[in-house]
């Protein structure tokens, strides 16, 4: 059956897992090694846990919250929460207690699927003020956690317990509603507290027709994926567990950021999605390597760089020579770069923020296939890839199968097509404004070339979209920031970032306390300059960041010596801060910041 042909993602998966069976399909370290769930005992996991959900009163419409680390009891618990006709919401890992209060508040969860204790600890202090979440199925032993209200059932007791439903959950599957909600994924919002963005099966089918399009010039066949995003992030949900379902790929999870290295080498993928800060830090990672290597060998990889940067922009201009020099630093210097990431990768998906040129064209000169796409969670999120037949690396590529794309007169990203999201959870007003038409409109500026590759150029929003593409409210940071008595006002700046900077200006009656308990009198222009001032203003900083999510927290600030104002034109009348008037005139010193 064609993937656009699946009645719903439960019923694909199914399949593929009878037509698979005994063959391995996810893999995760086990004492060392690793070791794969085949896709007949995932099968079998999936339906008795969504009888088990069942039994427990849950049906159609329910809402279950999905806390856990990457691992193929997320991807079961997920399709296993879809099987029983309920709604998955997953959540970060990196949540708050007051994030999970917001979203156990707004989405009115009945029940929960949590792994670690560590992870459990919060979860459950914001799960106590809430009587509509009855249960909590545990993924692993909690050891003495106190679990206050909440009936816990663990995953095996659970599994067990559904064993004799399994079978009707199996059969009920190709009735689910293709345009039921299968996931609300929370995404941050302007107010600054995220909100959910309501994804049918429908949407993430439409995402997998299209990834299986891009990709198919490369040839679809027993691929494997190495999953390094997070489950509950919009882009690996859909293009590194959805996707690979689609085609009856294998799934390897990453252990960690610093074990990368090493698990490309034993998961030796074909595909690979990331974020553009995964090839921010590889970039920078091989430079140093070579860097400290030194003599022939830095002299052979950097006439590999340039060679394959000459080949890329201008191949015309190439002389023999040079044709002759490329084929054999081909040999010599990339085919050992490609083994670094086992040797049969056929292509690195870069999605979820900006890819910076520079990295682009590093990775494709060193003999990678790189496609740079674009989306938002609200269009599933996969809206435009390059292909691989022709790779635009300043585009974001053209539209995927069966969506369509235009330019509003202003310069907004329109995109219409199955892919987009049925709206914001509870929020029909911020859902009418989004679809418009029928179309979403995305919030982004951009310009489609004659090849129909777009191009993002600007955004209308301010959220902020950093390096490895999470979405993060500049607001909330802000607020968090301005409630510290030495803060009078802050900008949050966050955009292909790998980490947040702030501008800040500091409160006129703490630099008055300051200056006269130390009996100086200096201008806010030579307090920038002062190492206590400084010291003093990064104490209320790190206050501010007890309050915010990891993704959240400044890392780096700029102090500036003006307020702002209506008369510097770096506010609004009605007192908003003027972004792109502040960030033109301390620009250059959040890039220092940054650094």
């Amino acid at each position: 059956m064609e993937i656009e042909d699946w009645p719903n993602l439960v019923a694909m998966f199914l399949a593929n897992a009878e037509a698979r069976r005994e063959r391995p399909f996810l893999w995760e370290k086990r004492n060392g090694v690793y070791q794969s769930t085949s896709w007949g005992e995932a099968a079998h996991q999936v339906s008795a846990l969504a009888s088990a959900l069942q039994a427990r009163g849950l049906g159609p419409g329910d809402r279950v919250l999905l806390l856990a680390n990457n691992s193929p009891r997320w991807v079961i618990a997920d399709f296993a929460i879809m099987a029983a006709g309920c709604v998955t919401v997953p959540v970060y890992t990196t949540n708050t207690i007051s994030n999970h209060t917001h979203i156990l508040g707004d989405i009115d969860a009945s029940a929960a699927i949590v792994s670690t204790a560590t992870l459990a600890r919060p979860f459950l202090e914001a799960a106590r003020q809430f009587e509509t979440l009855r249960h909590v199925i545990a993924m692993e032993d909690w050891g003495d956690l106190d679990r206050g209200n909440a009936v816990v059932t663990s995953w095996d007791d659970a599994v067990a317990e559904g064993k004799t439903g399994a079978g009707a959950v199996a059969a009920a599957a190709p009735a689910i509603d293709r345009d039921a909600t299968a996931a609300v994924i929370y995404t941050s919002g302007t107010g600054g507290n995220p909100r959910g963005v309501m994804l049918s099966h429908r949407s993430i089918i439409a995402n997998c027709v299209g990834a299986a399009e891009v990709l198919e010039e490369v040839g679809l066949d027993d691929e494997v994926f190495l999953s390094f995003l997070p489950l509950s992030h919009a882009y690996e949900h859909s293009a590194g567990l959805m996707f690979p379902v689609s085609i009856g790929a294998q799934i390897y999870f990453a252990e960690r950021v610093d074990t990368l290295t090493s698990n490309l080498l034993e998961a030796r993928p074909t595909i690979m999605t990331s974020v553009p800060r995964l090839y921010e830090v590889m970039r920078e990672k091989i430079l140093r390597d070579v860097s400290r290597q030194g003599g022939l060998r830095e002299k052979l990889f950097s006439a590999a760089v340039m060679l394959g940067r000459k080949r890329y922009e201008s191949p015309e201009a190439m002389t023999w020579t040079e044709r002759i020099a490329d084929r054999v630093v081909d040999r010599l210097v990339r085919d050992t770069f490609r083994s670094r990431f086992g040797g049969r990768l056929k292509a690195l998906v870069s999605g979820g923020a900006p890819l910076n040129y520079g990295v682009g064209l590093f990775l494709t000169a060193l003999g990678l296939r790189l496609l740079q796409g674009y989306g938002q969670t609200e269009a599933g999120p996969v809206i435009t890839c390059n292909r691989c037949g022709r790779i635009k690396l300043r585009t974001v590529g053209p539209p995927l199968k069966h969506v369509e794309l235009r330019i509003a007169d202003d310069g907004e990203v329109l995109v219409r097509g199955p892919l987009l999201m049925d709206g914001y959870w509870r929020q029909p007003e911020a859902s009418a404004e989004a679809l418009r038409e029928g179309w979403l409109h995305t919030g982004d500026i951009g310009v489609v070339d004659d090849d129909g590759y777009l191009r993002i150029t600007d955004r209308k929003k301010d959220i902020i979209v950093n390096s490895a593409g999470e979405t993060i409210s500049p607001q909330k940071i802000e607020l968090e920031l301005a409630l510290e008595p030495e803060i009078d006002a802050a900008m949050a700046v966050g955009d292909n970032r790998p980490h947040i900077v702030a501008i800040i200006v500091p409160a006129s009656d703490f630099v008055t306390r300051w200056t006269e308990s130390r009996g100086v009198s200096a201008s806010l222009a030579e307090l920038r300059e002062n190492r206590d001032f400084i010291g003093a203003i990064g104490q209320a900083v790190d206050r501010a960041n007890r309050n915010l999510a990891p993704a959240e927290r400044v890392k780096r600030f700029v102090v500036v010596d003006q307020p702002f104002t209506i008369e510097n034109g770096m506010m609004t009348p009605t007192m908003k801060p003027r972004r792109h008037m502040i960030l033109n005139r301390w620009g250059p010193a959040i890039d220092e910041a940054g650094r």
